[in-house]
């Protein structure tokens, strides 16, 4: 596994901010994510072998912001299956119209977001969520890593985390690789393991700028502090719990 690939971060390729605004949870809403955390949980129990550790760390409700990192296409229905009831979920904007995946999405309800530059209407669709005491999922990497380790993370999980006050849950994810999912043979069930960590704040700093990148490095760290070391990537200078 190779730590670190100095690559830039993706750009979004199209752009629709008239598609970016917090779902509202009607109760069409609440009981497809209901039947779809259902089906989630069938699933990952029928293609991998999953271990789930941590639950306890889940908050009971909100404001929270769940920081994971990004392997691969079966993190959100892992993540899913793995918590105690759905969560909202921050989304890049290019799956809204992307087949099936794009389908699920819209009536799931998913704040989309265009990566590469600050998407102040996403940002202020998150801060509305987090105000309303809702969890939401987003992963700090920006992008699923191309190296299988952490990557290094982007501010926006911290700018939320400062602006709201809201407690940040890290989480980690192993075995949730294209490859370890799609790659084996039918009768193969790939190993998975979701770990949530304690819940924590972001910590006090001279000013909000400096308070938003030491917070970024504080999200990264925690999330290593929970993965094996081959998976901590450009944070494997942390020891783990």
């Amino acid at each position: 596994m190779t730590n670190h690939i100095d690559e830039p971060k993706p750009v979004a390729g199209i752009w629709r901010p008239d598609l970016v605004s917090l779902p509202r949870l009607t109760i069409a809403r609440r009981i497809f994510r209901v039947l779809l955390q259902v089906v989630a949980r069938i699933v990952v129990r029928v293609v991998t072998r999953p271990t789930f550790k941590g639950l306890e760390n889940v908050p009971r409700q909100g404001p929270a912001l769940l920081a994971f990192n990004h392997l691969g296409d079966a993190d959100a229905p892992v993540i899913l299956a793995a918590l105690p009831a759905p969560m909202d979920a921050i989304g890049k904007i290019e799956l809204h119209n992307d087949g099936w995946v794009g389908l699920v999405g819209r009536a799931y309800g998913v704040i989309w977001v265009h990566r590469g530059s600050p998407d102040r209407r996403a940002l202020r669709s998150a801060l509305e969520g987090l105000e309303a005491g809702r969890m939401i999922a987003l992963a700090p990497e920006a992008r699923e890593s191309l190296t299988g380790a952490l990557e290094e993370g982007t501010e926006g999980a911290a700018f939320l985390a400062v602006r709201s006050g809201a407690l940040i849950v890290p989480i980690a994810l192993t075995g949730t690789e294209n490859k370890s999912i799609f790659e084996r043979k039918w009768f193969q069930r790939a190993p998975v393991t979701v770990t949530v960590g304690k819940p924590f704040r972001i910590q006090e700093q001279a000013s909000r700028a400096e308070m938003i990148r030491a917070g970024t490095r504080q999200i990264m760290e925690e999330i290593a502090r929970l993965l094996p070391k081959e998976y901590r990537g450009k944070y494997d200078y942390i020891s783990s719990e």
